[in-house]
């Protein structure tokens, strides 16, 4: 148990900005198991944006509340994989060879693409929001909206999580914090990741089996980023990786915004 503590510990502080304490010594090899806690992470982040939205929704309208859900989850991991989209789309969208696009990537100034990408994206998030809570109604059912909150955080880390799992790492860079994670992974990271991804959804499927469609999306998105990353440099970097995850959050939203035409 004290092990697998000291397992989560490294997740959370590689994961987020959340302070924590380790309990054991640093080793490189432990952020490779770390991956089995990635969606569980999502409980986190989800659980503690969906607090900050339904404490200011208590004082403050619903519209500036979603904001600050949205800013607290960027907050809670230092925009890591928002980070990680804007470098994405710099990449694929300047370069045209291998070397030129993981050059752009690692590049620590933004571009056109890495702006143009996050406004949409996060416009495209908030709006989704306002969907949902617009379609539950003036009598929320915070119930439903705390699952949908730990279900989008853990599923979209799911998705991104199984490029790791089932791809190769495209660096060849030792350094870098994402090479520690595309060692080969077992069967423990592999059946705690999907444990930790699923299990929100199918709380929220036991309340309305619609939301099952959420998979489908995603999964799609997992095939093509896939094959995607491989034509282009030959695998995924960990920008690749925070790039899946804040798309499979807006697929996931957009997803639950479609379920609710239906019910």
């Amino acid at each position: 148990m004290k092990k697998e503590v000291s397992i989560f510990l490294v997740a959370l502080q590689f994961y987020t900005r959340i302070p924590c304490r380790l309990i054991t010594e640093y080793d490189p090899e432990i952020i490779n198991k770390a991956s089995r806690y990635f969606p569980l992470i999502g409980w986190l982040v989800g659980a503690l944006t969906f607090f900050a939205f339904w404490v200011t929704s208590l004082f403050l309208s619903t519209p500036i509340s979603i904001i600050i859900s949205i800013l607290v989850g960027i907050l809670l991991t230092g925009a890591f994989h928002e980070d990680g989209l804007a470098d994405t789309f710099d990449g694929f969208g300047g370069g045209w060879s291998k070397e030129k696009i993981l050059e752009i990537m690692k590049d620590s100034r933004i571009g056109t693409y890495g702006v143009i990408s996050l406004i949409l994206l996060i416009g495209l998030k908030y709006f989704a929001l306002s969907a949902i809570v617009f379609a539950l109604g003036e009598t929320t059912n915070y119930s439903i909206l705390f699952l949908m909150f730990l279900t989008y955080h853990s599923m979209a880390r799911l998705t991104a999580i199984n490029i790791v799992f089932t791809s190769v790492y495209s660096r060849d860079d030792e350094k870098s914090k994402s090479k520690l994670i595309s060692k080969a992974c077992s069967h423990k990271e592999i059946l705690g990741a999907y444990f930790f991804g699923l299990t929100p959804l199918f709380a929220l499927c036991y309340l309305q089996i619609l939301y099952i469609f959420a998979l489908i999306p995603l999964i799609a998105l997992y095939f093509f980023a896939k094959r995607f990353f491989e034509k282009w440099i030959g695998g995924y970097t960990g920008d690749c990786l925070g790039a899946v995850e804040q798309i499979a959050e807006l697929f996931i939203l957009l997803t639950f915004v479609c379920v609710w035409k239906f019910i």
